[in-house]
C-alpha cells in the first residue's frame, strides 16, 4: 500500500518538472556542495567525476530530516551521463519510510585517500594533511515499483561479479525460487535523478612539483589510509 501511494503522489504533485533544478537552485546547489574550498582542488571534469563513481559503485546515501540525517551505506548503478543513480535499501532502512514522496538526497563517493606528513615534503613549515578523492552526487530519490527490482538486481549483479572474472559469474538463477522471492520482498529498488554533481580532488597541486612527486613517493611506501598505491598514482598524474 505504501508503494502505491508513493507512485500515485510521484506521479501526481511531484511530475517530473520537479525532479529538475532551475538554473537558479542548480546554482544555489553549486555553491552548496562544494566540498573543499580550495580552487585547486575542484579543476577535475565532470566526467572524471562520473567514471570515478561508476567504478567505485558505493557510497553513502544521505537524506536530511528535522532530526540528525539520515544515512545508508549503499552499491549503487551510475548512468554513462550520470543523470540517473539506482539502488535498492532494505525495506525497514528509515530513508524507505520517508519516500512516501520524492526528497532531496546526496549520495556521498570515496576514492583513494591517505595521511600526509609534513616530513615527507623535504621542505620547511608544512602542516600535517590528508589527501583524497571523494565525489558528491546531489539529486531526487524516489522508491520505485517492485516489479522494476529484480532486473535491477541481475545488473547490479552482473557489474560487480564482472570484476571477479575468470571466477564465474554468480547469478540470482542459482537460488531456488522461494528462497529469491523471499529475499526480495525484504528490499525495495530506488532511483536518483542526479541533478548536481560535485568532486574534490585534492592530491597536492598547491605544492611544486618537485615536492608533490617526493610526498607522492612516501606515500606509496609508507601510506595510511585507503588505497595508497593508487593514492600515490593521482598525486604523480595530477
Amino acid at each position: 500500500m505504501a508503494c502505491r501511494v508513493q507512485r500515485a503522489t510521484q506521479h501526481g504533485r511531484h511530475t517530473p518538472a520537479r525532479l529538475i533544478n532551475t538554473s537558479e537552485s542548480a546554482s544555489h546547489s553549486v555553491r552548496r556542495t562544494a566540498i573543499h574550498p580550495n580552487p585547486a582542488f575542484r579543476t577535475e571534469a565532470r566526467s572524471r567525476h562520473i567514471a570515478l563513481a561508476r567504478e567505485r559503485g558505493f557510497g553513502v546515501l544521505a537524506l536530511s530530516t528535522d532530526d540528525a540525517p539520515l544515512l545508508s551505506h549503499i552499491p549503487f548503478l551510475l548512468s554513462e551521463d550520470g543523470s540517473l543513480a539506482e539502488l535498492h535499501l532494505v525495506r525497514s532502512n528509515p530513508i524507505v519510510r520517508a519516500l512516501k514522496v520524492p526528497r532531496s538526497a546526496r549520495l556521498a563517493v570515496s576514492g583513494p585517500d591517505g595521511y600526509i606528513s609534513p616530513d615527507w615534503y623535504g621542505i620547511a613549515d608544512q602542516v600535517p594533511t590528508w589527501n583524497y578523492v571523494a565525489v558528491h552526487l546531489t539529486g531526487h530519490l524516489e522508491w520505485r515499483p517492485q516489479n522494476e527490482l529484480r532486473d535491477l538486481l541481475d545488473r547490479q549483479t552482473a557489474f560487480f561479479e564482472n570484476q571477479l572474472r575468470p571466477k564465474p559469474p554468480w547469478r540470482a538463477d542459482k537460488m531456488t525460487g522461494d528462497a529469491l522471492d523471499r529475499m526480495m520482498r525484504m528490499i525495495v529498488p530506488c532511483r536518483m535523478h542526479i541533478t548536481d554533481i560535485q568532486g574534490t580532488w585534492k592530491l597536492n597541486q598547491n605544492k611544486p612539483d618537485d615536492v608533490r612527486l617526493l610526498a607522492a613517493d612516501h606515500v606509496e611506501a609508507d601510506g595510511l589510509g585507503n588505497a595508497p598505491e593508487k593514492l600515490a598514482t593521482l598525486m604523480r598524474d595530477t
